[in-house]
């Protein structure tokens, strides 16, 4: 089959589009899938630059997202059957479990959703990785309550355009922060409340005003670094900020963030994966099975601004290291 493999890291030259054999399946209760898409995420480019979590043991084959088409199954495999259509998120970070830049992979049944009829296979490998990180961080780490005001970082990001979705199928009132007109009205039809172009106007103004001085009850800090720091003047009185990425943060807003009893959580979704927690990866599972359920009553879609083949995976790479897309990458498997 053919498949990418990091050789190397550092940069994408090291990604090289190989022949090698089809995996067998390991396991009874694996599962093979002739890969249609795989989703590009953030995480490729990082781990990509540090040659994966086990750097010694390169080559590997990155990318955590996938969907394809059931091909074989093993002998204690119950939930699927040769020729259903399936999506997931699994491995992609270096470790011992093979990622998705390739024709097939293998992967324990448990881990693994069916497709939505409604979407497309690019769609769908564009689902797993955003919607876990989104679904743990609004529902499980902040219990985001009808009413709650939130305040999205990035809204038109491959995990705030979700998070905007999500919460407002929760019943919360959402403000985002964007950075052009365009991604304003992108993030609007998803549901978005109110939006702040934070590169022309004062973003904590705009969220005290919105909310009549009291500030936000969420902030879903999808940008890390220094917006850390500068969403917390925006947050009310016993409010949770969840970051995805390494905050940074001066003294003066860790004073703010103690007077107002403000939660500081982290969301890290690959953590049930790397430290091998299968009931907690199955309720991963389930999680992609509450978005089929959104997606079924048409309250929830999936933006994918552009695709590229396999062999163009270097494109695909940089331009999610450019860290300005809206919605997600996708790479077409043919």
């Amino acid at each position: 089959m053919k498949a990418v493999l990091l050789t190397a890291a550092g940069g994408v030259e090291n990604l090289k589009l190989t022949e090698i054999a089809t995996p067998e399946l390991s396991d009874p209760n694996f599962i093979r899938v002739r890969l249609k898409a795989a989703g590009i995420n953030p995480i490729d480019y990082k781990m990509r630059q540090k040659g994966g979590m086990k750097p010694n043991k390169l080559p590997t084959i990155l990318g955590c997202d996938g969907a394809g088409v059931v091909d074989a199954i093993g002998k204690q495999v119950t939930r699927f059957k040769v020729g259903d259509e399936v999506y997931f998120f699994n491995g992609g970070i270096g470790t011992d479990e093979p990622g998705n830049y390739a024709e097939y992979t293998t992967i324990h049944q448990d881990y693994v959703a069916s497709k939505p009829k409604t979407l497309s296979m690019i769609e769908a490998a564009a689902l797993p990785l955003a919607w876990i990180t989104v679904w743990e961080s609004l529902v499980d780490r902040v219990q985001l309550q009808p009413n709650q005001t939130v305040l999205i970082q990035a809204g038109a990001g491959g995990v705030g355009h979700l998070g905007i979705q999500l919460a407002k199928s929760l019943g919360a009132k959402v403000a985002v922060t964007i950075s052009s007109p365009k991604k304003a009205q992108f993030t609007e039809s998803l549901g978005a409340d109110f939006c702040i172009n934070y590169q022309k106007t004062d973003v904590v103004k705009e969220i005290l005003n919105w909310t009549k001085e009291k500030g936000v009850d969420v902030v879903f800090d999808t940008v890390g670094g220094n917006n850390f720091c500068a969403s917390i003047p925006a947050m009310n009185i016993y409010g949770k900020m969840v970051t995805i990425l390494d905050p940074a943060c001066d003294s003066n807003a860790i004073k703010i963030a103690k007077v107002k009893n403000l939660s500081i959580i982290y969301e890290l979704m690959l953590t049930p994966m790397l430290n091998k927690m299968c009931a907690t990866r199955i309720a991963q599972r389930i999680m992609l099975e509450e978005a089929n359920l959104l997606i079924g009553k048409n309250k929830l879609q999936v933006k994918v601004s552009q695709t590229f083949p396999l062999e163009q995976v270097a494109e695909a790479h940089k331009m999610i290291e450019t860290g300005h897309t809206t919605g997600k990458i996708v790479l077409t498997i043919e």
